[in-house]
Protein backbone atom coordinates (compact mmCIF):
# COMPACT_ATOMS: atom_id res chain seq x y z
CA UNK A 1 0.00 0.00 0.00
CA UNK A 2 1.72 3.67 -1.24
CA UNK A 3 2.08 5.78 1.99
CA UNK A 4 -1.15 8.33 0.83
CA UNK A 5 -3.78 5.41 -1.05
CA UNK A 6 -6.40 6.20 1.23
CA UNK A 7 -5.70 10.34 0.17
CA UNK A 8 -5.25 9.16 -3.33
CA UNK A 9 -8.65 7.39 -3.39
CA UNK A 10 -10.60 10.18 -1.68
CA UNK A 11 -9.15 13.14 -4.72
CA UNK A 12 -11.96 11.12 -6.76
CA UNK A 13 -14.80 12.78 -4.69
CA UNK A 14 -12.50 16.15 -4.40
CA UNK A 15 -13.29 16.85 -7.75
CA UNK A 16 -17.09 15.91 -7.73
CA UNK A 17 -20.34 17.17 -6.24
CA UNK A 18 -21.58 14.63 -4.70
CA UNK A 19 -24.69 15.29 -4.55
CA UNK A 20 -25.30 16.25 -8.25
CA UNK A 21 -25.75 12.82 -8.89
CA UNK A 22 -27.26 9.52 -8.12
CA UNK A 23 -25.14 6.91 -5.97
CA UNK A 24 -25.72 3.58 -6.68
CA UNK A 25 -24.73 2.22 -3.19
CA UNK A 26 -23.35 4.53 -0.69
CA UNK A 27 -21.39 2.88 2.73
CA UNK A 28 -21.41 4.50 5.50
CA UNK A 29 -17.82 4.21 7.32
CA UNK A 30 -14.78 2.99 5.81
CA UNK A 31 -13.18 -0.14 8.26
CA UNK A 32 -13.08 -3.15 7.53
CA UNK A 33 -16.47 -3.80 6.85
CA UNK A 34 -17.14 -0.46 4.48
CA UNK A 35 -14.05 -1.75 2.42
CA UNK A 36 -15.20 -4.93 1.85
CA UNK A 37 -19.00 -4.17 1.23
CA UNK A 38 -17.82 -1.37 -0.90
CA UNK A 39 -15.36 -3.71 -3.28
CA UNK A 40 -18.37 -6.46 -2.98
CA UNK A 41 -20.69 -3.91 -4.68
CA UNK A 42 -18.27 -2.04 -7.60
CA UNK A 43 -17.33 -6.00 -8.34
CA UNK A 44 -21.24 -7.06 -8.68
CA UNK A 45 -21.71 -3.91 -10.97
CA UNK A 46 -22.49 -1.04 -8.97
CA UNK A 47 -20.34 1.44 -11.05
CA UNK A 48 -21.20 4.60 -8.50
CA UNK A 49 -19.82 3.60 -4.83
CA UNK A 50 -19.22 6.64 -2.27
CA UNK A 51 -17.30 5.88 0.82
CA UNK A 52 -17.73 7.70 3.47
CA UNK A 53 -16.03 7.77 6.42
CA UNK A 54 -15.70 10.42 9.57
CA UNK A 55 -11.68 9.79 9.78
CA UNK A 56 -8.75 11.38 8.40
CA UNK A 57 -7.88 7.99 6.82
CA UNK A 58 -9.43 4.67 5.52
CA UNK A 59 -8.84 1.33 7.63
CA UNK A 60 -11.07 1.82 11.01
CA UNK A 61 -10.14 0.44 14.28
CA UNK A 62 -7.89 -2.14 12.46
CA UNK A 63 -5.06 1.00 12.17
CA UNK A 64 -4.17 1.01 15.81
CA UNK A 65 -4.87 -3.01 16.40
CA UNK A 66 -0.76 -3.60 15.72
CA UNK A 67 -0.89 -7.22 16.89
CA UNK A 68 -0.64 -9.90 14.68
CA UNK A 69 -3.80 -12.79 14.08
CA UNK A 70 -5.86 -11.54 11.21
CA UNK A 71 -6.47 -12.67 7.69
CA UNK A 72 -6.28 -16.21 8.94
CA UNK A 73 -9.01 -17.45 7.60
CA UNK A 74 -9.28 -14.85 4.76
CA UNK A 75 -5.32 -14.36 3.56
CA UNK A 76 -4.36 -17.65 5.15
CA UNK A 77 -1.67 -15.96 6.57
CA UNK A 78 -1.01 -14.20 9.79
CA UNK A 79 -1.77 -10.05 8.92
CA UNK A 80 -1.52 -7.29 11.90
CA UNK A 81 -5.03 -4.96 11.78
CA UNK A 82 -2.85 -2.50 9.37
CA UNK A 83 -1.48 -4.86 7.14
CA UNK A 84 -5.17 -6.16 6.51
CA UNK A 85 -6.70 -3.14 6.34
CA UNK A 86 -3.83 -2.61 3.81
CA UNK A 87 -4.61 -5.22 1.83
CA UNK A 88 -8.20 -3.91 1.45
CA UNK A 89 -7.29 -0.28 0.21
CA UNK A 90 -4.95 -1.33 -2.07
CA UNK A 91 -7.59 -3.28 -3.67
CA UNK A 92 -10.22 -0.34 -3.07
CA UNK A 93 -7.78 1.85 -5.04
CA UNK A 94 -7.58 -0.53 -8.54
CA UNK A 95 -11.60 0.47 -8.58
CA UNK A 96 -13.27 3.85 -9.48
CA UNK A 97 -14.67 3.81 -6.28
CA UNK A 98 -15.13 7.68 -4.51
CA UNK A 99 -14.28 8.12 -1.09
CA UNK A 100 -14.95 11.24 1.29
CA UNK A 101 -12.61 11.17 4.06
CA UNK A 102 -13.51 13.78 7.45
CA UNK A 103 -17.06 13.72 6.19
CA UNK A 104 -19.95 12.61 9.05
CA UNK A 105 -23.23 10.86 8.05
CA UNK A 106 -25.10 12.73 10.38
CA UNK A 107 -28.88 11.41 9.31
CA UNK A 108 -30.34 8.89 6.25
CA UNK A 109 -33.64 10.13 5.60
CA UNK A 110 -35.90 7.58 3.48
CA UNK A 111 -38.05 9.11 0.61
CA UNK A 112 -39.74 6.23 -0.67
CA UNK A 113 -42.18 8.73 -3.52
CA UNK A 114 -38.52 9.39 -5.03
CA UNK A 115 -38.48 6.05 -7.05
CA UNK A 116 -34.89 6.76 -8.53
CA UNK A 117 -32.86 7.33 -5.59
CA UNK A 118 -35.40 6.71 -2.31
CA UNK A 119 -32.57 7.23 0.01
CA UNK A 120 -30.54 10.17 1.28
CA UNK A 121 -27.04 10.59 3.56
CA UNK A 122 -26.99 14.02 5.25
CA UNK A 123 -23.16 14.17 5.77
CA UNK A 124 -20.93 17.43 6.87
CA UNK A 125 -17.16 18.09 6.00
CA UNK A 126 -14.78 20.42 6.23
CA UNK A 127 -14.16 19.69 2.21
CA UNK A 128 -17.40 19.10 1.11
CA UNK A 129 -19.18 20.94 3.48
CA UNK A 130 -23.01 20.15 3.79
CA UNK A 131 -24.51 17.56 1.37
CA UNK A 132 -27.78 16.03 1.06
CA UNK A 133 -26.43 12.56 -0.74
CA UNK A 134 -28.69 10.85 -3.17
CA UNK A 135 -28.55 6.76 -3.41
CA UNK A 136 -30.71 4.15 -4.66
CA UNK A 137 -29.01 1.45 -1.49
CA UNK A 138 -26.99 2.65 1.73
CA UNK A 139 -24.77 0.10 3.81
CA UNK A 140 -24.41 0.78 7.37
CA UNK A 141 -20.65 -0.34 8.50
CA UNK A 142 -20.62 2.42 11.32
CA UNK A 143 -18.83 -0.10 13.87
CA UNK A 144 -19.04 -0.30 17.50
CA UNK A 145 -18.27 1.77 20.55
CA UNK A 146 -17.05 1.29 23.77
CA UNK A 147 -18.48 1.37 26.91
CA UNK A 148 -17.19 3.55 29.58
CA UNK A 149 -17.08 4.21 33.52
CA UNK A 150 -20.27 6.17 33.22
CA UNK A 151 -22.19 3.33 31.46
CA UNK A 152 -21.20 0.60 33.92
CA UNK A 153 -21.66 2.96 37.11
CA UNK A 154 -18.04 2.56 38.69
CA UNK A 155 -17.74 4.36 41.97
CA UNK A 156 -14.97 6.52 43.68
CA UNK A 157 -13.34 9.49 42.91
CA UNK A 158 -13.09 10.32 39.36
CA UNK A 159 -8.65 10.93 38.51
CA UNK A 160 -6.98 10.94 35.10
CA UNK A 161 -5.45 7.70 34.20
CA UNK A 162 -8.65 5.62 33.77
CA UNK A 163 -9.22 4.43 30.38
CA UNK A 164 -11.36 2.43 28.28
CA UNK A 165 -8.68 -0.31 26.50
CA UNK A 166 -9.20 1.17 23.09
CA UNK A 167 -8.33 4.51 24.00
CA UNK A 168 -5.79 2.87 25.68
CA UNK A 169 -4.20 1.09 22.60
CA UNK A 170 -4.89 4.14 20.47
CA UNK A 171 -2.54 6.20 22.92
CA UNK A 172 -0.07 3.82 22.91
CA UNK A 173 0.19 1.94 19.75
CA UNK A 174 -0.46 5.37 17.32
CA UNK A 175 0.39 8.08 19.76
CA UNK A 176 3.50 6.45 21.52
CA UNK A 177 2.54 7.61 24.69
CA UNK A 178 2.90 5.67 27.82
CA UNK A 179 -0.21 5.52 29.99
CA UNK A 180 0.76 4.58 33.17
CA UNK A 181 3.09 2.14 35.02
CA UNK A 182 1.22 -0.39 37.52
CA UNK A 183 -2.02 -0.76 35.34
CA UNK A 184 -5.50 -2.62 35.81
CA UNK A 185 -7.37 -4.00 33.63
CA UNK A 186 -11.68 -4.16 34.34
CA UNK A 187 -13.23 -7.01 31.88
CA UNK A 188 -11.73 -9.75 29.83
CA UNK A 189 -12.66 -8.38 26.22
CA UNK A 190 -9.99 -9.35 23.82
CA UNK A 191 -9.25 -5.83 23.65
CA UNK A 192 -8.38 -5.67 27.45
CA UNK A 193 -6.42 -8.96 26.80
CA UNK A 194 -4.29 -7.64 24.06
CA UNK A 195 -3.87 -4.92 25.94
CA UNK A 196 -2.62 -6.57 29.03
CA UNK A 197 0.19 -8.12 27.05
CA UNK A 198 1.18 -4.86 24.79
CA UNK A 199 1.67 -2.62 27.98
CA UNK A 200 3.89 -5.67 29.45
CA UNK A 201 6.24 -5.58 26.25
CA UNK A 202 6.02 -1.91 26.56
CA UNK A 203 7.17 -2.30 30.50
CA UNK A 204 4.71 -1.89 32.68
CA UNK A 205 3.51 -4.16 35.12
CA UNK A 206 0.00 -5.11 34.52
CA UNK A 207 -1.04 -6.30 38.34
CA UNK A 208 -4.50 -7.89 36.98
CA UNK A 209 -7.28 -8.50 34.77
CA UNK A 210 -10.69 -7.91 37.37
CA UNK A 211 -13.96 -9.91 34.99
CA UNK A 212 -17.52 -9.33 36.61
CA UNK A 213 -18.69 -12.97 35.41
CA UNK A 214 -17.32 -16.07 36.26
CA UNK A 215 -15.93 -17.00 32.95
CA UNK A 216 -13.68 -14.54 30.61
CA UNK A 217 -15.09 -12.78 27.64
CA UNK A 218 -12.40 -13.23 25.57
CA UNK A 219 -11.02 -15.51 23.01
CA UNK A 220 -9.02 -18.68 24.33
CA UNK A 221 -6.38 -18.23 22.19
CA UNK A 222 -5.83 -14.48 23.35
CA UNK A 223 -6.65 -15.87 27.30
CA UNK A 224 -3.31 -18.68 26.33
CA UNK A 225 -1.23 -15.58 24.60
CA UNK A 226 -1.73 -12.48 26.36
CA UNK A 227 -2.26 -13.56 30.68
CA UNK A 228 -1.04 -17.24 31.21
CA UNK A 229 2.18 -16.62 29.07
CA UNK A 230 3.12 -13.47 31.18
CA UNK A 231 2.02 -14.44 34.51
CA UNK A 232 -1.09 -11.96 34.81
CA UNK A 233 -3.35 -13.22 37.28
CA UNK A 234 -7.02 -13.62 36.19
CA UNK A 235 -9.66 -12.50 38.94
CA UNK A 236 -13.03 -14.18 37.96
CA UNK A 237 -16.28 -13.37 39.76
CA UNK A 238 -14.11 -10.09 40.79
CA UNK A 239 -15.59 -5.77 39.86
CA UNK A 240 -13.56 -2.73 41.16
CA UNK A 241 -15.70 -0.98 43.95
CA UNK A 242 -14.09 1.84 44.29
CA UNK A 243 -11.59 4.51 42.48
CA UNK A 244 -9.28 6.35 44.51
CA UNK A 245 -7.04 9.53 43.72
CA UNK A 246 -7.20 13.05 43.19
CA UNK A 247 -5.19 14.25 40.26
CA UNK A 248 -3.73 10.86 39.39
CA UNK A 249 -5.41 7.56 40.12
CA UNK A 250 -3.77 5.93 43.34
CA UNK A 251 -5.48 3.02 44.01
CA UNK A 252 -8.36 0.89 43.13
CA UNK A 253 -10.49 -1.61 45.00
CA UNK A 254 -11.69 -4.87 43.91
CA UNK A 255 -14.14 -7.40 45.36
CA UNK A 256 -15.78 -10.69 45.20
CA UNK A 257 -19.17 -10.78 44.12
CA UNK A 258 -21.42 -13.61 44.22
CA UNK A 259 -23.73 -15.79 41.63
CA UNK A 260 -26.17 -13.24 41.79
CA UNK A 261 -22.95 -10.83 41.26
CA UNK A 262 -23.96 -8.60 44.78
CA UNK A 263 -20.86 -8.05 46.64
CA UNK A 264 -19.08 -10.41 49.20
CA UNK A 265 -18.10 -8.16 51.82
CA UNK A 266 -14.58 -8.56 53.51
CA UNK A 267 -13.26 -9.81 49.57
CA UNK A 268 -11.85 -6.65 48.95
CA UNK A 269 -8.47 -6.29 47.52
CA UNK A 270 -6.43 -2.97 46.87
CA UNK A 271 -4.05 -2.60 43.71
CA UNK A 272 -1.89 0.49 44.02
CA UNK A 273 -1.88 1.71 40.08
CA UNK A 274 -1.78 4.47 38.00
CA UNK A 275 -3.83 3.29 35.48
CA UNK A 276 -7.16 1.40 35.18
CA UNK A 277 -8.45 0.46 31.79
CA UNK A 278 -11.92 -0.28 31.05
CA UNK A 279 -12.84 -3.72 28.60
CA UNK A 280 -16.25 -3.81 29.24
CA UNK A 281 -18.21 -4.53 26.01
CA UNK A 282 -18.82 -3.52 22.95
CA UNK A 283 -22.09 -1.55 21.55
CA UNK A 284 -22.68 -1.37 17.95
CA UNK A 285 -23.16 2.12 16.52
CA UNK A 286 -26.62 2.51 15.37
CA UNK A 287 -27.27 6.30 15.79
CA UNK A 288 -27.23 6.76 12.09
CA UNK A 289 -29.78 3.92 11.85
CA UNK A 290 -31.85 5.13 13.99
CA UNK A 291 -32.46 8.60 11.97
CA UNK A 292 -33.66 5.70 9.04
CA UNK A 293 -36.25 4.30 11.40
CA UNK A 294 -34.35 0.92 11.17
CA UNK A 295 -35.39 -1.45 13.59
CA UNK A 296 -33.08 -2.48 16.28
CA UNK A 297 -32.47 -6.33 17.96
CA UNK A 298 -32.78 -5.37 21.87
CA UNK A 299 -30.05 -7.93 21.63
CA UNK A 300 -27.56 -7.14 19.51
CA UNK A 301 -28.13 -3.83 19.68
CA UNK A 302 -27.68 -3.69 15.75
CA UNK A 303 -30.58 -3.35 12.56
CA UNK A 304 -32.37 -6.47 12.27
CA UNK A 305 -31.55 -8.26 9.05
CA UNK A 306 -32.30 -10.67 6.24
CA UNK A 307 -29.92 -13.20 5.40
CA UNK A 308 -28.21 -10.51 2.75
CA UNK A 309 -28.11 -8.31 5.71
CA UNK A 310 -30.83 -5.48 4.26
CA UNK A 311 -33.04 -4.12 7.22
CA UNK A 312 -36.33 -3.91 6.83
CA UNK A 313 -36.30 -0.76 4.94
CA UNK A 314 -35.49 -1.72 1.33
CA UNK A 315 -32.25 -0.72 0.06
CA UNK A 316 -31.03 0.00 3.78
CA UNK A 317 -28.04 -2.57 4.89
CA UNK A 318 -26.03 -3.46 7.64
CA UNK A 319 -22.66 -5.43 8.32
CA UNK A 320 -19.68 -5.48 10.67
CA UNK A 321 -20.14 -5.06 14.32
CA UNK A 322 -22.30 -2.52 13.26
CA UNK A 323 -24.69 -5.35 13.02
CA UNK A 324 -23.31 -7.42 15.92
CA UNK A 325 -20.28 -8.10 17.64
CA UNK A 326 -17.66 -10.06 15.91
CA UNK A 327 -14.73 -12.27 17.10
CA UNK A 328 -12.81 -11.93 13.62
CA UNK A 329 -12.22 -9.51 11.37
CA UNK A 330 -12.75 -12.26 8.57
CA UNK A 331 -15.71 -13.09 9.24
CA UNK A 332 -16.62 -8.91 9.28
CA UNK A 333 -15.45 -9.26 5.90
CA UNK A 334 -16.99 -12.15 4.69
CA UNK A 335 -20.32 -10.52 5.82
CA UNK A 336 -19.56 -7.05 4.34
CA UNK A 337 -19.27 -8.81 1.37
CA UNK A 338 -22.61 -10.67 0.97
CA UNK A 339 -23.84 -7.20 2.06
CA UNK A 340 -22.33 -5.29 -0.80
CA UNK A 341 -23.40 -7.81 -3.13
CA UNK A 342 -26.95 -7.39 -2.53
CA UNK A 343 -27.07 -3.60 -2.13
CA UNK A 344 -25.44 -3.51 -6.01
CA UNK A 345 -28.09 -6.35 -6.70
CA UNK A 346 -30.83 -3.94 -5.15
CA UNK A 347 -29.59 -0.85 -6.86
CA UNK A 348 -29.47 -2.47 -10.33
CA UNK A 349 -32.95 -4.03 -9.76
CA UNK A 350 -31.84 -7.97 -9.57
CA UNK A 351 -33.58 -8.52 -6.56
CA UNK A 352 -36.59 -10.68 -6.19
CA UNK A 353 -38.83 -11.52 -2.97
CA UNK A 354 -40.44 -14.58 -1.84
CA UNK A 355 -41.70 -16.19 1.38
CA UNK A 356 -40.28 -14.94 4.51
CA UNK A 357 -38.86 -17.36 7.25
CA UNK A 358 -38.64 -15.81 11.18
CA UNK A 359 -35.68 -16.99 12.78
CA UNK A 360 -35.59 -16.37 16.54
CA UNK A 361 -33.09 -17.94 19.47
CA UNK A 362 -34.22 -20.50 21.22
CA UNK A 363 -32.65 -22.31 24.78
CA UNK A 364 -29.63 -20.87 26.19
CA UNK A 365 -29.14 -18.49 22.84
CA UNK A 366 -28.98 -15.05 23.52
CA UNK A 367 -29.19 -13.96 19.41
CA UNK A 368 -29.13 -15.46 16.25
CA UNK A 369 -28.19 -12.99 12.90
CA UNK A 370 -29.42 -13.53 10.59
CA UNK A 371 -33.50 -12.73 12.00
CA UNK A 372 -35.26 -13.58 8.82
CA UNK A 373 -34.61 -14.99 5.41
CA UNK A 374 -36.04 -14.40 2.20
CA UNK A 375 -36.28 -17.64 0.11
CA UNK A 376 -36.63 -15.51 -2.90
CA UNK A 377 -33.14 -14.10 -2.88
CA UNK A 378 -31.39 -17.00 -0.33
CA UNK A 379 -28.07 -18.67 -1.97
CA UNK A 380 -28.22 -22.42 -1.49
CA UNK A 381 -26.37 -22.08 2.06
CA UNK A 382 -27.48 -19.90 4.71
CA UNK A 383 -25.30 -19.35 7.49
CA UNK A 384 -25.97 -18.14 11.30
CA UNK A 385 -24.41 -16.42 13.86
CA UNK A 386 -25.11 -16.59 17.78
CA UNK A 387 -23.66 -16.48 20.94
CA UNK A 388 -24.79 -18.89 23.68
CA UNK A 389 -25.99 -17.18 27.69
CA UNK A 390 -22.85 -19.26 29.12
CA UNK A 391 -20.28 -21.29 29.45
CA UNK A 392 -21.49 -24.56 28.57
CA UNK A 393 -19.65 -28.31 28.09
CA UNK A 394 -21.56 -31.73 25.84
CA UNK A 395 -24.28 -30.33 24.26
CA UNK A 396 -25.76 -29.84 20.80
CA UNK A 397 -26.44 -26.50 18.78
CA UNK A 398 -30.24 -27.38 17.16
CA UNK A 399 -31.66 -25.57 14.40
CA UNK A 400 -35.27 -26.79 14.35
CA UNK A 401 -38.75 -25.13 12.45
CA UNK A 402 -41.55 -24.06 14.86
CA UNK A 403 -43.00 -27.48 15.30
CA UNK A 404 -39.91 -28.81 16.92
CA UNK A 405 -38.94 -30.63 14.36
CA UNK A 406 -35.18 -30.94 13.86
CA UNK A 407 -33.52 -29.52 11.06
CA UNK A 408 -30.05 -29.75 11.79
CA UNK A 409 -27.64 -30.33 15.04
CA UNK A 410 -24.32 -30.02 15.71
CA UNK A 411 -22.40 -31.63 18.83
CA UNK A 412 -20.37 -28.72 20.83
CA UNK A 413 -17.94 -30.31 23.92
CA UNK A 414 -17.67 -26.41 25.09
CA UNK A 415 -19.50 -22.82 24.03
CA UNK A 416 -19.05 -19.56 25.72
CA UNK A 417 -20.67 -16.41 25.02
CA UNK A 418 -17.21 -14.84 24.07
CA UNK A 419 -17.02 -17.22 20.95
CA UNK A 420 -19.13 -16.58 18.36
CA UNK A 421 -21.06 -19.84 16.94
CA UNK A 422 -21.95 -20.49 13.63
CA UNK A 423 -24.33 -22.94 11.71
CA UNK A 424 -24.80 -23.58 7.78
CA UNK A 425 -28.32 -24.54 7.19
CA UNK A 426 -29.24 -25.87 3.42
CA UNK A 427 -31.86 -23.53 1.34
CA UNK A 428 -33.80 -27.08 0.87
CA UNK A 429 -34.47 -27.58 4.56
CA UNK A 430 -36.47 -24.41 4.47
CA UNK A 431 -39.45 -26.49 2.68
CA UNK A 432 -42.56 -25.87 4.55
CA UNK A 433 -40.71 -24.19 7.20
CA UNK A 434 -42.62 -20.27 8.78
CA UNK A 435 -40.14 -20.16 11.62
CA UNK A 436 -36.68 -21.40 12.32
CA UNK A 437 -35.25 -21.78 16.20
CA UNK A 438 -31.65 -22.19 17.32
CA UNK A 439 -30.86 -23.57 20.57
CA UNK A 440 -28.65 -25.04 22.87
CA UNK A 441 -29.61 -28.19 24.04
CA UNK A 442 -28.38 -31.43 26.29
Amino acid sequence: MSENAALETSSIVASTDVDSEIWQTVVIGGGPAGLAAAIAAYDAGATRVLVVEREKELGGILNQCVHNGFGLRRFNEELTGPEYAGRYIDELNKRAIAVALEATCLEIANEPQNAEAPLVARVVSPTLGFKQIRAKTIILSTGCRERTRGAIGTPGDRPSGVFTAGAAQKYVNREGERIGDRVVILGSGDIGLIMARRLTLEGAKVLAVVELMPYSNGLTRNIVQCLEDFDIPLYLSHTVTKVVGKRRLEKIVVAKVDENRALIPGSEIEFECDALLLSVGLIPENEVARTAGVELDPKTRGPVVAQNRETEIPGVFSCGNALHVHDLVDFVSEEAAEAGKAAADRALGRTSSGKIVQVRNGNRVNYVVPQRVDLGSAPDEIPFFLRVSNVFRDKRLVVSDGSGRVLKEIKRLRVAPAEMERVVLPREKFEGVDELVVSLED
